[in-house]
């Protein structure tokens, strides 16, 4: 099981350059989970999608679908101050802080392609790439 971020959810579901490796992802391990954020992020991204034209609206309720289908939301609330913490800790976002928190309180990995995740908390977050590899 893995803690998969708004990213490689949308690289899976959406036509993007990083496809082949958010499936990659998927085939190695198909038991991902995320914050509630996600659906709300997740959202935003497909609306963007159909705003620049990239995808077609009947398309994107598709989409969306099979985004809710790939991930499971946690039932475990984001602990307030220790998503605080560890943004004011990192210069992180608070939204990307609830990945990191989800993925410490389960002892899984957050597998991700944000740079400034990755390079601020090393002990939870591996990069899409390397963990499809």
């Amino acid at each position: 099981m893995i803690v998969a971020d708004t990213n490689l959810l949308a690289y899976l579901v959406l036509p993007t350059a990083h496809a082949s490796l958010a499936e990659a992802a998927w085939m190695k391990d198909s038991a991902w989970i995320a914050p509630p954020l996600i659906r709300s992020e997740f959202r935003n991204v497909v609306l963007g999608a159909v705003r620049r034209g990239a995808i077609r609206r009947p398309d994107a309720v598709q989409m969306l679908a099979q985004g809710r289908d790939a991930v499971a939301i946690a039932d475990v609330p984001p602990e307030d101050e220790s998503v605080l913490q560890l943004a004011l800790g990192s210069g992180c976002s608070a939204y990307d802080c609830e990945f990191v928190w989800l993925a410490r309180t389960l002892g899984i990995p957050l597998v991700t392609s944000d740079r400034q995740v990755l390079r601020a908390f090393p002990e939870t977050a591996i990069a899409l790439k390397a963990f499809a590899a």
